[in-house]
């Protein structure tokens, strides 16, 4: 397992964008570019595939732990900020959930859906039959 790997588990299992991977490595003042990260998370085999580094998963690293503990002097809880870019990531995908209850209409108000008589049609066959004789003559 390289550290192309391990870059890329840490992305899907702590859900973050690329934006939100730039943004923490700046806090340790590692600088690089989306397109850079790209080049990370690509396959082996695509042309501008590239190596992840020791200092970029060093960097990385040390900037997750600001990221999720926060600094000695504003502590943060990591489940926290976990579920904090949970949250985020819903938002934008459009599933999330009102946080307020809305008035749902009880099931015995709403009227059941007509039911559709669909006809099964008859299914001509695309090929027509054949009889195969295999070279034998029978006599009929």
């Amino acid at each position: 397992m390289n550290n192309n790997d391990v870059f890329k588990k840490l992305r899907v299992a702590l859900q973050l964008r690329d934006d939100q991977i730039v943004e923490i490595l700046e806090l340790v003042d590692f600088r690089i570019s989306k397109a850079e990260l790209g080049a990370f998370f690509r396959n082996p085999d695509h042309p501008n595939y590239m190596d992840c580094g020791d200092q970029v998963l060093r960097n990385f690293l040390n900037g997750l732990i600001i990221h999720l503990r926060g600094t000695k002097e504003d502590p943060k809880n990591a489940q926290d900020v976990i579920a904090q870019n949970k949250a985020t990531l819903n938002l934008q995908k459009g599933n999330a959930k009102p946080s307020t209850p809305t008035n749902k209409v009880s099931s015995s108000t709403k009227k059941p859906a007509p039911k559709k008589n669909h006809k099964a049609k008859k299914v001509e066959p695309i090929v027509e039959k054949v009889r195969f004789n295999n070279g034998k003559n029978k006599k009929q």
